[in-house]
């Protein structure tokens, strides 16, 4: 233990992250305005304006009904899919998932801008988004169908107009800019089309993958109808923001040539106003979009990381008060917008929810061997099919040599 109680592990970790930050400089410029509706204690916070690209823009105008229920369903959706977070983990750590991938503390950035799409526009996700797939639809069955491999993807993406999920950083936002640019052509053959947009989330760490630059190139080129939706949560698995970037995420919009903006992440309220004026801006043919959701990964990166290797307890400590159920809780409850029957029924609701995956999850059957090799190509394939008869002569002798035992 050192001196200040802090244990010696986590101090060396301190030591490592403050001289990276310190070789680098840091962050250099100044933050764009964090723009919020919500405090962290739940009450209204002043304003929703913000100077981008050099016009000032309210956001007032955007801002999605404020009655109770509205508030109450982006509460609902919240709370579930954070229940739904908490089982998919409990049933990883069982072994009945090969891995997980946790949101939580990402609810409001999630469910926020899942909430400001309309059915026409197309989202392409991480591996993270499932409070985007609730607000799309989704069967949240289905995301964990893929996690226990029983399934190379998990749902149709054109029922929903939600992808499936992308596990190569980066990626998806290539997809979304030529989803975008596909929009464009469209609509000029046929003009009676309604007006779409489509949505590339990704993380800070994925902002740095060279995919990122090359969309945003090919974006701001055809003032492509897109919006990148940065989930900055602090931490590309091991590496801090800080590390990544040398400016403020949303003013790497600058470069290219398109609007920029930050929100508090953690603030859903503003985050689904923000990202229904930047969906909105996109449809109307002004271009492409960069938000910044500033927010925080509670969680490990994935069910196989460790992140006490790395982050200080300190940082997640003084991250809890802004959580996005917490502040919209207090907020329902100061301002008598829902009262303790509302949260009772939830968490009845929510555990109601949890059950029914546990059993769903429980009962999935592995698809037979010939059907996973059939699905490769769209047509039989003579390597393919080499492959298949060798490696079901190989699962032969396991069954020759038990039966020999």
């Amino acid at each position: 233990m050192s001196g200040s109680g802090v244990p010696a592990a986590e101090f060396e970790v301190e030591e490592v992250l403050l001289a990276a930050q310190s070789a680098i400089g840091g962050q250099q410029g100044p933050a764009p305005e964090m723009l919020q509706v919500l405090a962290p204690d739940g009450t209204k916070a002043d304003g929703l304006t913000a100077e981008i690209a050099g016009e000032v823009v309210d956001f007032a105008p955007y801002l999605a009904a404020t009655d109770a229920a509205h508030l109450r369903s982006l509460y609902r959706d919240m709370s579930l899919i954070r229940r739904f977070d908490q089982e998919a983990t409990a049933l990883q750590r069982q072994g009945q998932l090969a891995l997980w991938v946790p949101l939580t503390g990402q609810e409001a950035a999630q469910i926020g801008s899942g909430r400001a799409l309309q059915p026409q526009d197309y989202a392409f996700p991480t591996y993270r988004e499932h409070g985007v797939a609730l607000t799309r639809g989704v069967e949240l069955a289905d995301i964990l169908r893929l996690f226990r491999g029983v399934t190379n993807g998990g749902w149709d993406p054109r029922e929903r107009n939600f992808h499936l999920y992308t596990l190569v950083l980066a990626a998806q936002s290539l997809h979304a800019v030529g989803y975008a640019m596909g929009i464009q052509r469209d609509q000029l053959a046929d003009p009676s089309l309604p007006q779409a947009a489509s949505v590339a989330y990704f993380g800070d760490g994925a902002s740095s993958e060279g995919d990122i630059h090359e969309s945003m190139v090919f974006a701001a080129s055809f003032d492509a109808p897109v919006v990148f939706f940065c989930q900055n949560n602090q931490w590309a698995i091991s590496v801090p923001a800080a590390v990544q970037a040398r400016v403020p995420l949303a003013r790497r919009a600058e470069g290219y040539g398109f609007p920029g903006v930050r929100v508090d992440g953690n603030d859903v309220v503003a985050v689904e106003a923000v990202t229904r004026w930047a969906l909105d801006r996109a449809r109307s043919g002004k271009g492409p979009v960069l938000i910044e959701a500033y927010t925080y990964r509670m969680s490990a990166h994935t069910t196989a990381d460790d992140p006490t290797k790395y982050r200080l307890s300190g940082d997640e400590q003084a991250w809890q008060p802004r959580d996005p159920l917490v502040r919209l809780e207090a907020h329902l409850r100061a301002q008598g917008l829902a009262d303790d029957a509302f949260f009772d029924e939830l968490a009845a609701e929510a555990r109601a929810m949890a059950t029914a995956l546990r059993d769903a999850v429980l009962s999935m059957t592995v698809p037979d061997l010939e059907s996973r090799f059939a699905t490769v190509y769209a047509e039989p394939h003579p390597l393919v099919q080499e492959e298949l008869r060798f490696f079901q002569q190989y699962e032969a002798g396991f069954a020759d040599e038990g039966e020999q035992a």
